[in-house]
Order: structure tokens, then sequence, then C-alpha cells
């Protein structure tokens, strides 16, 4: 089952609270306007990445997931001048003992969450996600962004938070075994969705401030000491995170299928801008209008067809610089596929197997060539192509 807080809906007003459902184990969730609240009953063992009541607690009462103010660049500049503080004043204002709540910090708003649940005979797992990723989505291994000196951090926009509540007794190693899943999962999803770090030309793995925590039920009958992926519940845990954050990216940032089914949104982790492949464009043969040339890139960049061949010659030049193919045999075979790509964009004319391709220069170097080649070519060959006639450069 999945289901999604409505993203058209109204912010909600202060003080005002929504129920958003209840498990079938008892735990209630609820949200206002910048928090998500998830009360348990007596029984429940928390583990979690929470600044305050973090790791593995067996006296939480709550667990929240709260919407930092933007106005809070630095984590002195929060009520209370910590992040310590700061969760203890947002827990009291929420009717929650500070001392037992576990609280995650996110800059999505909570409106975007998602959540799913998946079962399985007696088995239950829900997921409660919100997700950001466009602003420090990042791989590991990338370059640091800061490094922590005298307990002082600067809190970053962009975060996966992952609340997971699952109705079966789990000794505190399974719990930790759930965390590997549930990461797992989180990076198979951003990797379906070929989402870019922030940090490096890589595919992210998640956020550099992710955030989670795992609640199981130790009055439950049914005790599991596997959450791994060979294990029904590592399958269960898999499959809401991936939906869960698949769904709250999409709301959130606008992260999805649709949104990534564009050549420059691919060429985007290199650093390629649509001024770059117009420069590249200048120095080919033809008349060089600017406009008329933005607007055909813009247009084949949405190609279903060219995406998939671009895409395929991107993963040319990934699996060159990871080391698991020759870099002369890996430009070789880019310059073939690179070839026939004209074809793919209908490009007749006489000169449609002239692109001016070289094994001398890198894969990224020759399909800017390309796409360069095909967006000229489109409005150079008359096709009907939006921009102003009196726009040359």
């Amino acid at each position: 089952m999945s289901d999604s807080i409505d993203p058209h809906s109204s912010e909600l007003p202060d003080n005002t609270t929504e129920n958003l459902f209840i498990t079938s184990s008892g735990e209630t969730a609820s949200r206002t306007d910048d928090s998500i609240i998830v009360r348990l009953p007596p029984g429940r063992v928390v583990l979690s990445t929470a600044s305050v009541n973090g790791g593995f607690r067996t006296d939480m009462q709550a667990v929240i997931n709260h919407q930092l103010s933007h106005d809070a660049i630095h984590s002195h500049q929060l009520e209370g001048g910590s992040i310590e503080s700061y969760l203890a004043k947002t827990a009291k204002r929420l009717n929650l003992d500070p001392d037992t709540t576990a609280g995650l910090l996110t800059a999505a708003k909570m409106k975007h969450a998602a959540v799913v649940t998946e079962s399985f005979r007696g088995l239950e797992v829900t997921a409660l996600i919100t997700a950001g990723i466009e602003v420090n989505g990042g791989r590991a291994g990338d370059p640091a962004s800061y490094y922590q000196e005298s307990g002082k951090i600067t809190p970053v926009g962009g975060t996966i938070n992952t609340i997971l509540i699952i109705n079966a007794d789990l000794p505190e190693r399974t719990c930790i075994q759930a965390v590997i899943t549930a990461t797992e999962a989180k990076t198979a999803a951003l990797q379906q969705l070929m989402a870019q770090s922030q940090y490096s030309s890589g595919i992210a793995t998640g956020s550099g401030t992710d955030g989670i925590a795992i609640i199981a039920d130790t009055t439950s009958s049914q005790r599991l000491t596997d959450a791994g992926k060979h294990s029904k519940l590592g399958e269960l845990i898999g499959t809401a995170i991936i939906k869960g954050t698949t769904e709250a990216l999409s709301r959130q940032s606008g992260l999805n299928s649709l949104s990534q089914r564009n050549l420059m949104v691919r060429l985007a982790r290199f650093g390629i801008t649509e001024e770059e492949i117009w420069s590249v464009a200048t120095k080919l043969d033809g008349e060089n209008r600017r406009a008329c040339f933005i607007n055909s890139l813009r247009e084949i960049a949405q190609e279903p067809a060219l995406v998939s061949a671009v895409s395929a010659v991107i993963h040319i030049h990934d699996e060159i610089s990871w080391g698991l193919i020759p870099a002369v045999a890996g430009q070789m075979a880019a310059c073939n596929v690179l070839s026939v790509i004209p074809y793919l964009a209908e490009i007749r004319s006489k000169h449609a197997d002239s692109v001016p391709l070289s094994h001398q220069i890198s894969v990224l170097e020759n399909l800017k060539v390309t796409i360069a080649y095909i967006a000229k070519q489109k409005y150079l060959s008359g096709t009907k192509i939006s921009c102003n006639a009196q726009d040359t450069s």
C-alpha cells in the first residue's frame, strides 16, 4: 500500500494537527505544518540517528521529523543556540517529553511526505519518508563539505529522513541490519532515478544529512532475527523504502522519471550546460542563430530515443572512469554509438554521417559535438523550430 500527504493542500495553520494513520500495532502518526510525530505504545525500541536521544533506546515514547526554518544556516542560529536545545524546545511545543522523544531534522516540507506500507501474512512494515536531494545530494566518497570542530556544524538543506515502523520484535543487531537494508534501498531508489551528486560527477547515494529511525515492537509474538536481503522482512523493508523515497523525491523536488528523461539533465552532473553546447555548435558548419539553436536543443533533449542513446554513451564514460573498460576501447565504442545518433534524430541530409568525431578526444567531448550537431542541423534543415529570425551570432 502506498499513500502520501496531499501535495496540493495548503500549509496547516499554527497549532493545528492532522492525523495521518494508525498502524495495525498501534503507532499513531500525525503532522503539524513543520513536524511529523509518531507516538509509540509501550514496549517499543527505537534505533535512530537522532541528534537527541539517538542510538538504541528502549524508553522512547515518540519519534519526530521536523522541518528546520530556512533562516537557520548555522546550528548556533537555531532557537536555543544548538541542535540539542532546539529539538528539546520543539518537542515541548508538540506536547512531547524531550527526554523520551527522538528527533530528526530536515529542510523538506512535511506535506510532501510519502507513506508506504508493505505486508506479508502478519508481518507489516510502514515507511514514512521525507526527501530532498537537489541541494546536498552526494555520493559516498565525495569531497567533504565541512569538518566538524568543537561540536559546531552547519545544517545543510536537502535530506532523506526515514521512519520505519515494524510490527515485530527485533533484537538490537537486527535493527542495525534493518538500517543497512533500508540504506541500500534508498540508494537503489536514487540509482534508478539517476539522481546526481552535487559534489562530483557521480550518481548520488544519499544526501550528506540523511537520518533514519527504526521502530520495533518488543510485545509482538513475532521475533525476527534477520532483516537482510534474503529475508522476507528485508524484502518488505527494501520495497517500502524504494517506493517511499521515489514518491517523496517526486513530491518535494520534482525529481522523477519524467524530469530525468532529458539528455541535458543527464549531462548536468558533468557540468555540461546549454551555453557549452552552443559554444561547440558555433564552430560547426552552418549559420549560427543562438535562439534557434537553444530552442532546438531543448526540443531534442526530451526525445526518448536520443535520451536512450546519450545515456548509453554516458555509461561508457562512467565505466571508463571506474576502470572497468580501457579508455581507448571505450572511446571507439562511444564513437560508433554516436555516429548513428543523428539518424535517431531523423536527420536525413547528405551530411548526416559527417559528425566530426575523433578517437583522440574524450567520450564527453565527442558527445557534446554530436548533440551540438543534431540541434544545429534540426533548424538548418528546415525543421519547424521557434526562434527569432534576427538572432545571429
